[in-house]
């Protein structure tokens, strides 16, 4: 048997095959949505069936579905061709996006406050130092994966399945962004200055074991419009990653 293609311009994804069949579309999706969510892919770049399948080792149809539910949440877009592509970025749409974000993560940010315990809030921590140490080690696709899940625990503890999948769905639409942001990620923490992305988790940890939600509300809006301030000048015609 010979040794499966590799899918070109996909293999830097970090996306690996997937061997349950019994899972396997719901894998695929999966896969595809923490790589989106943690800036794996360019904006712009075609995500094609047979490209996928090849890379997940899988037939077309558990690739096909999954990018059809991608469309459907607006994270991918469709060319005319029918293959599926990751959506340009615009300055508009960042702030559209930021604007949003500000106002459903606070609301989670709020709700969590009340329902924190000492076991959540030492996880919490823990991520925010594999954050750090990520950036010292300067891996940046495992920095911003440590960053989601930073904030997706947090929100985790909102207990509301609604809020939970609106900011699923904000974050999906964010990541050709994050995927823009690397490229001014490597000089920074090439530097050593990877503790200035942490100030704001430090901070927000602080606010949660104080129970101050109005503190870690302000935390979490500083956080999202720092992180749109490095965006904006990046959100220019042939600027993207």
């Amino acid at each position: 048997m010979t040794a499966p293609r590799k899918a070109s311009g996909l293999d830097e994804t970090g996306l690996e095959p997937v061997s349950k069949r019994r899972t396997v579309q719901e894998v695929v999706y999966q896969r595809l949505s923490h790589a989106l969510m943690t800036g794996r892919f360019k904006p712009g770049q075609m995500l094609t069936i047979s490209s996928l399948s090849t890379l997940f080792r899988t037939s077309h149809m558990p690739v096909r579905e999954a990018l059809r539910r991608l469309v459907a949440e607006n994270a991918l877009e469709t060319a005319s061709n029918g293959s599926a592509y990751v959506p340009a970025v615009s300055r508009e749409r960042l702030d559209d996006l930021c604007n949003a974000r500000v106002i459903v993560e606070t609301a989670a940010t709020a709700q969590a406050v009340g329902n924190m315990t000492p076991r959540i809030i030492r996880a919490i921590e823990n991520l925010a130092e594999d954050h750090l140490d990520a950036g010292r080690d300067q891996d940046i696709q495992l920095m911003l994966a440590k960053n989601r899940d930073f904030h997706f625990m947090i929100y985790e503890t909102a207990n509301s399945p609604v809020l939970l999948q609106l900011i699923d769905t904000l974050w999906l639409r964010f990541g050709p962004y994050l995927r823009m942001l690397t490229n001014h990620l490597e000089p920074e923490l090439a530097a050593g200055k990877f503790e200035v992305y942490g100030d704001h988790h430090q901070k927000l940890i602080a606010a949660l074991k104080e129970g101050d939600a109005t503190e870690a509300v302000e935390q979490i809006k500083a956080d999202i419009r720092e992180t749109q301030a490095l965006l904006v000048p990046l959100c220019v015609p042939g600027q993207e990653a």
